[in-house]
């Protein structure tokens, strides 16, 4: 299971820029990962697997003068993208067979620059980092100002980052929690919940108290 903690983030002008070349070069790739299975669908031929759709959306794509813009940005943020594409299917499907609960999910749509929230995530493959002074490093981003309003339990398997309608920006980490330890409290589940639960454990806490 994951515990998720948001913080407010507060980007310079030039990290706004780099982060909104970020989410539209995510957009873009979730959006041909769209374009490429309805196509498969219409032709009735298999869904292209993610390895394929990697080499062609992303490798080779930014090889193309149309798509060179790509290369911008992380490429752990594209392949982000591709796996969000996988899921919204899986859960489409899943919903579609009734084997997921809660409401019927419909079936993956395009993404649009005016979406009121956009987002990308870095997973530890991304390299990103806590700097000493408790700034959020992004790859090809900048170390970027974070509102800290207390300490993380653990280190973060991944951030999310988030553009809301408001224009406010926020950091989102997910942190793995020990399943063994968790079942002898609450029952077992696969769901993602974004329950803020105040911890302060400064002697284990991720970052330090003495980073903020």
């Amino acid at each position: 299971m994951q515990l998720r903690y948001a913080f407010r983030l507060y980007p310079t002008s030039g990290q706004q820029a780099a982060l909104g070349r970020a989410f539209g070069c995510a957009r873009v790739v979730y959006n041909d990962a769209v374009r490429a299975r309805r196509e498969a669908h219409a032709q009735d031929l298999p869904y292209p697997k993610l390895g394929l759709l990697s080499r062609l959306l992303i490798t080779e794509a930014k090889r193309r003068p149309e798509r060179a813009w790509l290369g911008e940005v992380s490429a752990v943020v594209l392949q982000q993208a591709l796996r969000d594409c996988e899921r919204a299917y899986a859960n489409f499907f899943a919903s579609l067979k009734g084997e997921r609960t809660g409401a019927r999910v419909g079936e993956p749509r395009m993404k649009s620059r005016k979406d009121t929230r956009q987002s990308i995530r870095f997973t530890a493959n991304a390299r990103w980092s806590l700097t000493a002074c408790g700034k959020l490093n992004l790859p090809k981003i900048g170390a970027v100002k974070v509102k800290w309003s207390r300490i993380l339990p653990a280190a973060p398997s991944s951030v999310t980052v988030i553009k809301d309608a408001a224009g406010r920006f926020f950091a989102s980490f997910a942190i793995d929690t020990d399943p063994a330890a968790d079942a002898t409290r609450m029952p077992e589940t696969d769901r993602t919940i974004g329950i803020d639960l105040g911890l302060t454990l400064p002697q284990r806490g991720y970052p330090h108290r003495g980073a903020l």
